[in-house]
This record gives C-alpha cells, sequence and structure tokens, in this order.
C-alpha cells in the first residue's frame, strides 16, 4: 500500500491515507514522499473532492470510512485493481505464484532482470536484500510481481493474481491453504484455473511439471507452456543437482548453474527464474551474475546470529511443506549440527485443524521440536483449533524430543538448558512471536 501511495504521487495525484496504528518504518517513508497518513478510521478522513478511494484487503463493512465510500457512491478500487489500471496496463507482466517459493523466485527473477539491465519494475512480498525496498514502481517495460492467491477485497472475493496481467506466468506449487478465505483445494484449483484463463496466446506459462495439480489446472490453458522439473516428463528437466554448505548447483537443460541457496525447493526457485528469463532474452552469464550475487530475503533461512556456538535461524514457513522443505536445507547448511525447530501456530490456516497429521511429519525433521500454544484462539472455536499437544505427542512417539510451551519466554526457558555448541535453532513464525530470536541470543551471551 505504502509503495503504491508513493508511486501514484510521484505520477502527479494528490495522496492521502488513513491506518489504524502508524509507526514506522512506513509512516516516516510516507512523510518524507509528502503523503499526509491519519491515525484511525473516520468518514472526514476522505476528502470531499476525492477522485478514487483504495480500499486495502484488510478493510470491512462497518469501517467509517468503508460506510463514507458507500453511501457517497465515491469511485473505489482495490489495490491490486489500481495495479492493474495505473502500473500493469501495457507492459511486460511477470507475475510468480504457487503456495510456496514465491517471494524467493520474484525476488531472484527481479534481480536477474536488473543485472541485465532492464531496471524492471517490481512487487515483491518480502524484504529483498539486493534491492533497498519490495516495490519499485517504474516506467520500465518489465514488470515482476509476486502473484498472491489470497482474495482482493471484501467486495472482490477472487484471488490478488486475477488482476495482473500476466504475459509470463510461473506456477511453482499448488497446495491447500488460507483455510479463513477457501473451503478446500478445489477452490485454490479453481482460482489457478482462471488465472491461467488469462495468459496470452503469445504469452508464456512455466508450470511445475512434477506437481500433478499444476498440470491437471492448466490443461486447457491456450498459452505456451513449459514444464519444468526433475521428473523425465518435464521439457527441462533439472538434473545433476549437488549441495554444499555454501549454496547449490544443478543443470537445466545442457546448461549448469549455481546459486548461494541451499535446498531442493530453492533449485526449482532459481529453476523457474533462469527459465523466465530466458523468455526475455537475458543472456546466460547475465544470469550467472545475478544468482552469484543474490542475498536472499529476509526471515527466509535468515541466520539472525549466534551465540556460544549455536546459531539462531529466523524462517516465515508456516505450511508444513515449506517447514519440511526448509529443515532439508538447513541439513545441507548446517552438516553435522544438531537442529532444533521452534514453531508458533499463527497463520489463519496453521491455527486450525487442517493440518494436524502433516505437522508432526515436517516437524520430526528436525533433532528436537518446541511449538507454542496457537495465536490468537480464542479467535477459532475449540473444535477447529489446532492441538498442539497432540503435535508434541505424535513427534515424540517418532522417537524426537517434542516440547509444548505457551508463550516465547516459556519456550526460551526450557530450550536454553539443552543447547550446546554447534547447534542450530530455527524458528518457524510469519509474525514476530515475541522477539523470541533475540531472547535466545541474549541469553546464550549471558550463560
Amino acid at each position: 500500500m505504502a509503495s503504491v501511495a508513493a508511486a501514484l504521487q510521484e505520477r502527479g495525484f494528490k495522496v492521502t491515507g488513513s491506518d489504524e496504528n502508524v509507526y514506522p518504518p512506513m509512516s516516516s517513508f510516507l512523510q518524507e514522499k509528502g503523503i499526509a497518513l491519519k491515525e484511525g478510521y473516520r468518514a472526514e478522513n476522505i476528502p470531499a473532492d476525492a477522485d478514487v478511494v483504495v480500499i486495502g484487503n484488510v478493510m470491512k463493512r462497518g469501517n467509517p470510512e468503508v460506510e463514507a465510500v458507500l453511501n457517497r457512491k465515491l469511485f473505489y478500487l482495490s489495490l491490486p485493481e489500481v495495479l492493474k489500471n495505473y502500473f500493469l496496463r501495457n507492459r511486460h507482466n511477470l507475475v510468480v505464484t504457487g503456495t510456496h517459493g514465491k517471494t524467493t523466485t520474484t525476488a531472484l527473477l527481479a534481480w536477474i532482470m536488473e543485472k541485465a539491465g532492464r531496471k524492471p519494475g517490481y512487487l515483491i512480498g518480502g524484504l529483498p536484500k539486493n534491492f533497498d525496498q519490495g516495490a519499485r514502481l517504474n516506467d520500465s517495460k518489465y514488470f515482476v510481481i509476486e502473484g498472491d492467491e489470497y482474495d482482493t477485497a471484501f467486495f472482490d472475493k477472487r484471488s490478488k493474481f486475477i488482476h495482473y496481467l500476466p504475459e509470463l506466468l510461473i506456477v511453482n506449487n499448488i497446495e491447500f491453504d488460507h483455510a479463513d478465505i477457501f473451503k478446500n483445494l478445489d477452490e485454490i484449483k479453481l482460482s489457478f484455473r482462471r488465472l491461467l484463463n488469462i495468459v496470452p496466446q503469445n504469452g508464456m506459462v512455466l508450470l511445475n511439471g512434477d506437481d500433478p495439480k499444476c498440470v491437471e489446472v492448466a490443461k486447457d490453458c491456450l498459452a505456451q507452456m513449459i514444464e519444468v522439473g526433475f521428473s523425465k516428463n518435464c521439457a527441462q528437466r533439472i538434473r545433476e543437482v549437488a549441495y554444499s554448505p555454501e549454496g547449490s548447483r544443478f543443470k537445466l537443460g545442457e546448461e549448469t548453474f549455481e546459486i548461494p541457496l541451499v535446498g531442493e525447493f530453492n533449485v526449482r526457485n532459481a529453476a523457474m527464474a533462469a527459465m523466465a528469463a530466458r523468455f526475455y532474452d537475458v543472456p546466460k552469464l547475465k544470469i550467472d551474475t545475478a544468482f552469484k550475487g543474490f542475498a536472499g530475503i529476509a526471515r527466509r533461512l535468515e541466520l539472525r546470529g549466534e551465540a556460544r556456538g549455536v546459531k539462531v535461524i529466523d524462517d516465515f514457513g508456516h505450511h508444513p511443506t515449506a517447514v519440511a522443505h526448509t529443515l532439508q536445507a538447513l541439513r545441507h547448511r548446517y552438516r553435522g549440527h544438531r537442529l532444533w525447530a521452534v514453531f508458533e501456530p499463527r497463520s489463519n490456516t496453521t491455527r486450525r485443524a487442517v493440518f494436524q497429521q502433516q505437522l508432526p511429519d515436517a516437524l520430526k525433521l528436525a533433532d528436537g521440536v518446541f511449538i507454542s500454544q496457537v495465536a490468537r484462539l480464542e479467535q477459532i472455536p475449540e473444535d477447529e483449533r489446532l492441538k498442539p499437544e497432540k503435535v508434541v505427542a505424535a513427534i515424540t512417539k517418532a522417537g524426537r524430543p517434542a516440547f509444548y510451551e505457551r508463550n516465547a519466554d516459556a519456550i526460551v526457558d526450557r530450550i536454553i538448558p539443552m543447547l550446546r555448541p554447534k547447534d542450530a535453532v530455527v524458528v518457524f513464525s510469519n509474525g514476530g512471536f515475541d522477539n523470541i530470536h533475540e531472547k535466545l541470543l541474549t541469553r546464550l551471551r549471558e550463560l
């Protein structure tokens, strides 16, 4: 929202806005751009002469500004519609989708296009370390955008990515997620079918050929399509993968690539980004240069610090598949280390019992596991809620030590005496988890 507001201001619009809590870095970023930001929602915040009102994804009926917009019959748009109408038309839009890997693949692809001199616009759902911000809305011919399947607004329940006018579309994988808005996997597959249905015939779809769900939803797509993956049926096959603590090497077709990222899922992300760049005639040398200099994403396998020989790692993973992939990748990066997983059930899906069976299978890939109380548990009926105690019991039964503690402080108190040099603790949460990473490092330094 902030990046789009700033970009609209630069294009000559006069922009104002409201938010419930106004704080840095967003507040200072907007102030620097000369954008007036009001704290709290009031009908009078909307100027009398407003031409367009952009209604954010979290706004609901009953919000005083939403009600004022409807009562005054003002012209309103969702954020994805603003992107479509003011930034994406007449561009080459490279849209990256899938349940997992979107942010890393989008950042990789944007960085390749940058190193190739294309100066792309981009919108990335995380903080890419190669760029100073998560979005750049410029006048380049190319726009690289993370395509989220989450819904658009309270008045438009289609997925956001439907609005992104894809010329090149990457479909990394399809799994069930977002249990708060999708009833089942079929509803998610329908969203992807709608997206594939709007890729033009002179466009390109890069599909995970190893995922039967991807292949299924794309079967009626009229655009050119290339399946990318490890299996023999893939037109662009990933082969001869080798991992080291420093990164991964793989062959795609007859060409060899190296990336400073670990794990099979990152090899696939890189292969998709390389194939997308090829579609726009980026030379291999430029792709290699971009891969070599790729610095990663904040909160994706991010080493937050080390104390007393114990590494503390932050990861955004919350879906069981992402958790399992991350733990497998850490085995390559930290060979010979004991690996502890600390998991906060915080996303709208993991707070529910949807993954009650899958979570233990993913977490038991660690040498020891801690799980906290379900976040905001009062919002979910007890019979629909994840049962962390059952997750712990299933992991213990599989022969791994596992513990349930209510909060971050209790986890820190319990894990500290168990830690020893050459341990790695990875914290899985899509929130701040009460700053558990710094609490762990502080306590270790005090020992």
